[in-house]
């Protein structure tokens, strides 16, 4: 479910409907996702899956990398969610990080992609779709 902790959501349990926050609902086969006032019908929980694209060992990574390349010290909180220009790159300090993954993961990053790389998340999917390929 996208709901954030402690959020109420709408959870189906056979024919009877509960709104209960997100972080009690334990064991749920299905969900009833109420959108802009419509209803739809249950999802089964077999087949609703949320899943990071990248994994975390990756991400650590590309942290790592970002933290060197820009001379960020071992305390400086770089995340997910961190934005390069937000850390203090310039264009060029994102293609010198962009470098230091290829280098890294031994991948070759074509330059409209390296472009468009912004976040730590973005260049962590970046990586695993590139790695999938080969």
């Amino acid at each position: 479910m996208a709901a954030a902790a402690g959020t109420p959501a709408r959870a189906s349990f056979g024919l009877k409907q509960a709104q209960v926050p997100v972080s009690k609902i334990s064991n749920v086969r299905s969900v009833s996702l109420p959108i802009g006032g419509r209803s739809f019908p249950s999802l089964k929980a077999c087949r609703f899956q949320v899943s990071c694209a990248a994994k975390k060992e990756t991400v650590d990574k590309v942290c790592q990398i970002v933290r060197k390349q820009l001379a960020l010290p071992d305390d400086a909180s770089v995340t997910v969610e961190s934005k390069f220009a937000n850390l203090g790159a310039d264009s060029l300090d994102t293609v010198e990080i962009v470098m230091g993954l290829e280098e890294e993961f031994g991948i070759s990053v074509e330059e409209e992609s390296a472009q468009s790389i912004t976040t730590v998340q973005e260049a962590a999917d970046m990586i695993k779709k590139l790695i999938e390929k080969n």
